[in-house]
């Protein structure tokens, strides 16, 4: 399973969400959005996948999974306690 960072430039929720990702040695593809993806692209991507419409960077797909943003990918690593090997620590 793939895990992807949908990020912008000069975002500092994205980069905490990227900095937390490499702490617990995911290894994670970075898209930036209005770069390598359109933001009507990424709108139409997630729509067609039954994920809601991001509204906000960052969105992370861990594991293949909707996490949301930095707060969301928080909220899951302490609810789970994900580690990176996709077992509880």
């Amino acid at each position: 399973m793939r895990t992807v960072v949908y990020s912008k430039p000069m975002c500092p929720f994205c980069d905490k969400a990227k900095a937390l990702l490499k702490k617990l040695e995911v290894k994670f593809e970075t898209i930036e959005v209005g770069k390598d993806i359109s933001v009507q692209k990424l709108t139409e991507e997630f729509e067609a996948n039954g994920m809601p419409a991001p509204r906000s960077v960052p969105q992370i797909i861990l594991n293949g999974k909707y996490i949301g943003g930095y707060d969301s990918l928080t909220k899951y690593v302490e609810d789970t306690g994900f580690n990176g090997t996709g077992h509880s620590i």
